[in-house]
């Protein structure tokens, strides 16, 4: 059975091209959830309806943060064990899986409801910004169950085999999304609450193609008796998924004090509070379309590792990682030519502003994104460790640019630098990180599994 899986017979380029591309739709429509909003707020509301959408990012990080963990836990812990022939083990990893998920969302969404005003002060909102952000938290927090079950899922759908089903769900809650908004915001002038409401709707149509998906799962049979939670199984998932939800975690812990930093130390300057949380915010969810790309490889790479590894087929497991950092290298040398080139006609997508408003966004692109070109390393590498079942070394990895790096420099720069320690504290962060992740895979694959294989060629 093992050596008829396509994941441990059909070359590695192949595998990686059928599983990454689809990976990588269904991340730029994810990313499109956010941009689109951007978008036509921008272009509708103003700087202050971007401003907003910033301060209310790190809810949808956390959604994320929550799918990963138990999506992409999931799916490792279902790809290693069918790896290993352990069908039955199996579906209880995908079972346990989708119901934490849904329990994870309706809790986050009772407490944004509950603490909304709290919370959006916490993550740093100036007060001409508040009620912007409290009228679209209170509706997206309405979708927070069905965007961690149509992310998260996705992963499981993607696992079973069917990475063209992870694309068609994504693809239609985002079609949707930006269909309801140009015609609640652009065309009946609904604002925040427009964008807010076309968003929720994509999101519940893109979680119920992932039930129906469930409902006829084609490796195994999914079965209520599946579904409920069991400790070994959720511990396991949530050990595989812990490195991927950590990286998420770090980022909005990150967001909110860039957030709360820019607000203080832009006050100070002739910027305003205001200005430089919609410029990062824009630029952030830019960066997210690249991104897209490099996080869509790195789990299109999940299951051709976690099955080869499982098997024991470690030559294909280092083929499979070094092809995606290959692809992973030039689509980064791309993103870093844009930024540097294009900054002004990229934020201009996004709604007209002061020449303030152009000056700030402008160096942001061009300084804090300077080693954009690294940054492909890190996350393709944190979650290989994860599909490799060695959840420590992933967490390790992907807390290293956003907790270890990036935190600490735009808290301490700034101090000597004003509002431009912000800027430079992201390329500093981003060689350093690149560095830890280019000595850890090294050891890696010095091991002695990795070197019997090389020296059998």
């Amino acid at each position: 059975m093992k050596n008829e899986n396509p994941l441990g017979t059909e070359p590695v380029n192949k595998l990686l091209q059928k599983f990454a591309v689809p990976s990588i739709i269904a991340m730029l429509v994810s990313a499109l959830y956010n941009i689109v909003d951007q978008f036509f707020i921008g272009r509708n509301v103003g700087e202050l309806g971007n401003a907003a959408t910033n301060i209310a990012f790190p809810l949808s990080t956390s959604c994320v943060a929550i799918a990963l963990l138990f999506g992409i836990g999931g799916a490792s812990a279902f790809n290693i064990a069918m790896g290993k022939g352990e069908k039955n083990t199996a579906a209880y990893y995908v079972g346990n899986a989708i119901t934490m998920m849904v329990s994870c969302g309706v809790i986050l969404f009772l407490l944004v409801e509950i603490f909304l005003t709290p919370i959006l002060l916490f993550f740093g909102s100036p007060d001409n910004v508040l009620e912007y952000a409290k009228t679209y938290t209170r509706i997206t927090a309405f979708g927070f169950p069905f965007l961690i079950l149509g992310t998260g899922g996705g992963h499981l759908i993607r696992a079973d085999g069917s990475p063209k089903m992870t694309m068609i769900c994504n693809l239609t809650g985002a079609v949707i999304n930006t269909i309801l908004d140009y015609i609640f915001v652009s065309c009946l002038g609904f604002g925040m609450a427009g964008a807010a409401a076309a968003t929720v709707i994509g999101q519940v149509i893109a979680a119920g193609l992932a039930v129906y998906y469930f409902c006829h799962y084609k490796t195994v049979e999914l079965q209520w008796s599946h579904m409920k939670p069991q400790k070994k199984y959720v511990g396991r998932v949530t050990s595989l998924g812990v490195a991927p939800c950590s990286n998420q975690l770090a980022m909005m812990v990150v967001q909110i004090v860039m957030n709360k930093v820019l607000k203080y130390y832009g006050g100070q300057s002739s910027y305003g509070e205001a200005i430089p949380i919609a410029c990062s915010g824009i630029i952030a969810k830019v960066n997210m379309i690249y991104l897209s790309f490099v996080i869509g490889i790195s789990q299109g790479l999940q299951p051709i590792v976690s099955f080869n590894y499982g098997a024991g087929k470690f030559e294909r497991v280092k083929k499979g990682y070094s092809k995606a950092i290959f692809v992973g290298g030039i689509l980064s040398v791309m993103a870093f030519l844009m930024f540097q080139i294009l900054p002004r006609q990229i934020i201009s997508l996004f709604g007209e502003g002061s020449d303030a408003y152009y000056t700030f966004a402008i160096s942001y692109f061009r300084v804090f994104l300077l080693f954009t070109f690294l940054n492909f390393l890190q996350p393709i590498s944190s979650n290989f460790f994860t599909a490799i079942g060695k959840p420590i070394k992933g967490v390790f990895l992907s807390l290293t640019r956003q907790t270890l790096f990036l935190l600490p420099l735009i808290l301490i720069l700034p101090l000597f630098m004003g509002i431009d320690g912000v800027l430079y504290a992201g390329p500093i962060a981003d060689i350093t990180a690149a560095m830890v992740t280019i000595f850890m895979v090294g050891r890696e694959f010095k091991r002695p599994e990795f070197m019997q294989k090389e020296k059998q060629k």
